[in-house]
Order: C-alpha cells, then sequence, then structure tokens
C-alpha cells in the first residue's frame, strides 16, 4: 500500500495533524482494514434475541466474509462461513430467515445440521471415505456480550475481556459500571438503519468527538447542557453527562422517560454515558434505556449503520410509546450522519490531501488514529 505521511505541521501546538484525506477514500487502504482490521478483531454481528429459535439464522458481512449466525438445536449460536464446502456457492442467500432443522446450498444440494457438520449431499453415501465433520462448515469464533453476537474470523482471536470489555472498563473506569444496565436483559424497542455514504472512520470521529454539537445537535444540548462547551462524553474517564436542571428524561423535549433501570445506581441517574468499542461500536447508556450502535462498513466510502434501543422488557410488553426517546437519538444520529456525508467529498480535495487538525477537544481521536495506524502497520512521519 502507498501511502503519503502524516507529515503537516500545525502552526500552533494546541493543532494535532488527522489522517490525510486518502485515507478515507483510497480502495487499497480499505482492503488493508477489512484484512487487518474487521477480520482480525472482534466484530459485532447481531443481537441474540433476534435469533429466537432454533433454525433461525442472520447473514452479516464482516470484513470480505460474509458469516451466517445460527441458532442450534440445543438454544446455542454459532457462527460459519456462509460458503459450501463443495464448491463454493453461498450457502444462505436471505439476509435472514429460519430453517427446520439444516442449512441447504441451493447449488448442489449439500447439506448441514446447524452445527455445522456435513450431513447430507447427493450421492454421499457412495462415498464412505468423506469425512463429514472435516467437510463441514468453516466455523468462525463466537462470544456473547450485552445481548450480542460477537465474531472473529482471525485464526487466533484476541482476548476478548483486554478489547472489547475494556473498551468499557477503560470508557467507564469500572468493570461493573456496564453491567449495571443489564443490557442483555433488555428487550428491543426500535431498530433503525442508516445507510451512510460515507468512510466507516468519520462516523467514529464524529461519535467520539462533541465540539461539533453546539452547531448541529439543539435537541442533545438542550437535554445535556455541557455538550454545549464542546466537551463530549468520552473525553474524561467515568465521566457521565449530566442532564439539564429541568429535564426529566432522555427524550427529545425533555419530558419524562420510564423508570430507571433496577440495578442503575445513584452516581449514574440523569447522566449519560458513551463508550466506543473499536472498530464498529458506539453503546450510549441512559438510566432508562441503552442506545446500540453497530457498523457495517460495506466500501470506502459506504457504511450501514443499525441503531437499537433497548428497554426494560416490561416497557416494551406494555406497548408503551417509545417514540420521543427514540426521536431524541434519531434526529442526532441524522445530522451525525449528514455531517460525515458532506464531509467524505472533501477527502479527496487537494485541500485535504495532508489532512486537517484537531482543536484540544478533540485531540482524544488522534489517539484513535495511532491505533487505527499501528494495526494497518503504517506510521507517523
Amino acid at each position: 500500500m502507498t501511502t503519503t505521511p502524516i507529515s503537516p505541521t500545525p502552526v500552533s501546538p494546541s493543532l494535532i495533524a488527522t489522517l490525510p484525506g486518502h485515507y478515507y477514500t483510497d480502495p487499497e487502504v480499505f482492503r488493508q482494514e477489512q484484512e487487518k482490521v474487521f477480520e482480525s478483531l472482534w466484530f459485532c454481528a447481531v443481537r441474540g434475541a433476534d435469533l429466537d429459535k432454533p433454525g433461525a439464522f442472520r447473514t452479516v458481512q464482516v470484513g470480505r466474509e460474509n458469516v451466517v449466525i445460527t441458532r442450534t438445536r440445543a438454544g446455542e449460536l454459532r457462527a460459519f462461513l456462509n460458503v459450501c464446502r463443495h464448491r463454493g456457492a453461498r450457502l444462505c442467500t436471505e439476509e435472514s430467515g429460519e430453517v427446520r432443522r439444516s442449512l441447504q446450498c441451493p447449488y448442489h444440494a449439500w447439506t448441514y445440521d446447524l452445527d455445522g457438520r456435513l450431513i447430507a449431499a447427493p450421492n454421499l453415501i457412495k462415498m464412505p471415505d468423506v469425512d463429514r465433520v472435516e467437510y463441514g462448515l468453516i466455523k468462525v469464533a463466537l462470544r456473547e456480550w450485552l445481548g450480542y453476537a460477537w465474531v472473529c474470523l482471525a485464526d487466533e482471536p484476541p482476548s476478548f475481556e483486554d478489547t472489547v470489555v475494556h473498551a468499557a472498563v477503560e470508557r467507564l473506569g469500572d468493570a461493573a459500571a456496564i453491567e449495571h444496565y443489564g443490557t442483555e436483559r433488555l428487550t428491543l424497542g426500535r431498530r433503525v438503519t442508516y445507510d451512510v455514504r460515507a468512510n466507516w472512520k468519520l462516523i467514529v470521529e464524529n461519535f467520539m468527538e462533541c465540539y461539533h454539537c453546539a452547531t448541529i445537535h439543539p435537541e442533545l444540548t438542550e437535554v445535556l447542557p455541557e455538550f454545549a462547551d464542546g466537551y463530549a462524553a468520552q473525553y474524561y474517564v467515568g465521566h457521565g453527562a449530566e442532564f439539564g436542571e429541568e429535564i426529566k428524561g432522555f427524550t427529545v423535549d425533555g419530558s419524562a422517560g420510564f423508570a430507571k433501570l433496577p440495578e442503575v445506581t445513584a452516581d449514574q441517574d440523569r447522566r449519560y454515558y458513551a463508550i466506543t468499542v473499536k472498530p464498529t461500536v458506539f453503546v450510549n447508556l441512559v438510566p432508562d434505556h441503552v442506545i446500540l450502535h453497530r457498523m457495517f462498513p460495506l466500501a470506502e466510502d459506504r457504511t450501514v449503520v443499525e441503531c437499537d434501543w433497548l428497554y426494560a422488557p416490561e416497557v416494551v410488553a406494555s406497548g408503551a410509546d417509545v417514540s420521543k426517546s427514540v426521536e431524541l437519538f434519531h434526529r442526532v444520529n441524522v445530522q451525525d450522519f449528514e455531517a460525515c456525508e458532506r464531509t467524505q467529498p472533501a477527502m479527496s480535495s487537494r485541500a485535504y490531501r495532508r489532512g486537517g487538525v484537531l482543536v484540544p477537544n478533540e485531540h482524544h481521536i488522534g489517539i484513535f488514529h495511532t491505533w487505527l495506524l499501528d494495526l494497518l502497520g503504517d506510521s507517523r512521519a
């Protein structure tokens, strides 16, 4: 990969350099990110409750690979490369669905049980030497956390605790803090999918800072007044942005939401916490619900984002109106993604050839850039 060193020297010591523009536009950079980031680290694929019965499946794109996640007859989640071992046809062609007992290739009818073992194929009984385990589906490592299935394509996955779980510890300062929200026990109240015409890193950078909040997020800064000063919730370890004095809940008009989740502490009440789990997950914690974003980078200039609003089971079961709490962060999402889409075309401009700058409120984004460059094997010059 040919890269341009990050070499501009900001005039002021208050400024530090960003990545050069081609990191957001170059297909070769994106290919390396697919290989060295998305296919090498833990990737949040699907909410476990979406696969609510044996035979339910979901396919997701992880880097250059398509992965199918199923629930077995024993109720466990399994993940496999979505490729038939016979001639390489895609096994599951739908994004989601349900089968009775097995997955069958639509090309030559090779058939696999939900644990990935080859169980049938035309004339297979005439080939007794074929090892049905050896020619089963290629397994993908899977862990469950926060009620989601996380997969890793690496032959030797990195420690889940030292990478994924550590992101929460690093942000909140305490391993138990995120557990108080009981995210794995919450119920999906709303899901919105956004097709964003921007590079995935622009979305990460946007989420990590609030320097833009006073400009484009009037509803959010009304609920969280300190955001108007430009400091993001992620700027300080353990800090949660406090609700405004007149604000009753994390809703679009500041009206009351729902009862506080049962294990949320007094210190966490009336506060908003944000966590970035690199590379592609954002977790937003408020007293009565949790909002979780999963990004699926599909091209150097296209990222699909699935956003889930999760509530106490009794809230969803009662048919309560969640629209005011959904609308607040939906507006934030739309505002942010429009800003990212406005930025994407300029990444190929000669004005951004050597990149831009980060002000002090954004300096922590430089840590994200360094993390990425280390994975890609690049270095700042």
